[in-house]
Order: C-alpha cells, then structure tokens, then sequence
C-alpha cells in the first residue's frame, strides 16, 4: 500500500473508534483510496486493510477490553448493525455488543457491499450495506 492508503485507514480507524465518522463515512473513504476491503479481527485487536492487487497494512483496533462470548448470536449482532445504522450508538458500543453476541470479527467487503461477521465456530452472519443490490 502507498503512504497516502496507509494513512486514509489509520485515521478512519481513529475518528471510527472516536465515534468521529459512521461506517457509511469510512466506506466513503476507503473507496475514495483504492481500499477494497478490510478484516476486524477483535481477537487481536487489529484491521487489516487490502488493495485490489493483494497490497495490505495493518492498524491496532480501539476496543474496550472485554471476552468474546461463546455462542455466536446473528440477532444480536443484526440488532447491533441496526442500531448503527440508526445512529443510535457509536462504534465502540457497537463494537461491545458485537464481543457480548460472539462476534470474534468481520470482513467489510467494499466492492461487494456486505459485512460478514464470524463466530469463534465459523458461524457467518451477513449485512448487507443499505440499499445494496444482492444480485450482484
């Protein structure tokens, strides 16, 4: 990844956490940067972010510290993205309910426009971004 790549995501994971921007705002900017994806991965506490041509940096992710519940909840982690959405909670409470549903991370697909989150099983829940086309 070139500097100003690294740098787009650095700060959308910072005003991300700092509930700064929403995820429709980090998705803007990524795109803008050549970024087609990126892995939260909050057993590590870190994001991987991944250009077209296999390119990738990783950033520390910001979370409260807390364990992963066992069973992977799809609804609780669906209500989680609703509220979200709704601009009812910001990421890091986002991110809290995600731990306590069994969410151990996820994968935005960009270009594909779905979230996929992962249980410690491999349970996979997919969100689709508003208003996309799942035809595609």
């Amino acid at each position: 990844m070139n500097s100003e790549q690294t740098s787009v995501a650095q700060e959308c994971a910072e005003l991300s956490a700092s509930g700064k921007i929403h995820f429709g705002q980090v998705v803007e900017r990524l795109t803008a940067a050549g970024i087609e994806r990126y892995h939260a991965d909050y057993s590590r506490g870190e994001i991987t972010y991944y250009t077209p041509d296999g390119q990738s940096c990783t950033v520390p992710m910001a979370h409260e510290d807390g364990s992963i519940a066992i069973v992977f909840s799809p609804a609780q982690v669906e209500a989680a993205v609703r509220q979200s959405q709704r601009g009812e909670i910001k990421y890091l409470e986002f991110t809290r309910q995600a731990l306590a549903a069994g969410c151990v991370g996820y994968f935005v697909q960009i270009t594909g426009k779905r979230v996929q989150y992962f249980g410690r099983n491999g349970e996979i829940h997919t969100e689709w971004f508003p208003g996309a086309d799942r035809n595609n």
